[in-house]
């Protein structure tokens, strides 16, 4: 394990995950359950399948210096796949302020573009610097009624410690905050080409641009 003083972040790799990387699964979900222990703040809970299918699909973000794991997310898509979510973003704690988990999410949010470039982006967050992520990405607040209606992404959420005020408010509102960016919409558009401007040069892995 390295010592913050030891770590250089120009050595940290962020790639799309595979089925190589599920070794470091019960180590993400352990990173991600801890985190929302210190934070307070609810989270969807998945299963080491869940996660490992994610990587099996090429639906996943991983951060890794050399072969010690760093951060992850992971995409979701709804609604048969008129909804795509990017969601379980994680950064270890010693690795955190450099970076990293901007780095994560905007890999993963041009990986999910690309294979689903007519879908609604959505989020729900408690995190102000998700928001503040998703806002530089184009994403506008929106009322719980905008984002899907597949029960399948609000099962998920059964696992939250809040699950029981988004009962009682019938999903009109949560903890959470509710974030979309809609591809038709000509201000995400405008915002998301800027994003696109504002990250050449940014790698998803040492010889991959983020953008080409």
């Amino acid at each position: 394990m390295k010592k913050e003083s030891d770590i250089k972040t120009e050595n940290i790799d962020v790639i799309v995950a595979d089925d190589s990387h599920e070794v470091y699964v019960d180590l993400i979900l352990e990173t991600i359950a801890n985190a929302a222990k210190v934070r307070g703040t609810g989270i969807a809970k998945r299963s080491h399948a869940y996660v490992t299918q994610k990587m099996k699909e090429g639906k996943a973000i991983i951060a890794l210096d050399g072969d010690e794991f760093v951060g992850f997310m992971y995409i979701e898509s709804w609604g048969n796949k008129q909804y795509v979510a990017t969601s379980g973003l994680i950064v270890v704690d010693r690795y955190r302020n450099q970076g990293i988990a901007k780095r994560i999410k905007h890999a993963a949010f041009q990986l999910a573009r690309l294979r689903w470039p007519k879908a609604k982006f959505f989020s729900l967050t408690s995190g102000s610097a998700i928001m503040k992520m998703n806002t530089e990405l184009g994403y506008v607040p929106v009322s719980f009624a905008d984002l899907t209606d597949d029960e399948a992404f609000w099962r998920g959420c059964k696992g939250c410690v809040n699950y029981d005020v988004l009962e009682r408010t019938k999903r009109k509102y949560c903890i959470c905050t509710a974030m979309l960016f809609d591809p038709a919409n000509p201000r995400c558009i405008m915002i998301g080409k800027m994003f696109e401007e504002k990250c050449r040069g940014e790698m998803l892995s040492p010889k991959i641009p983020l953008f080409n």
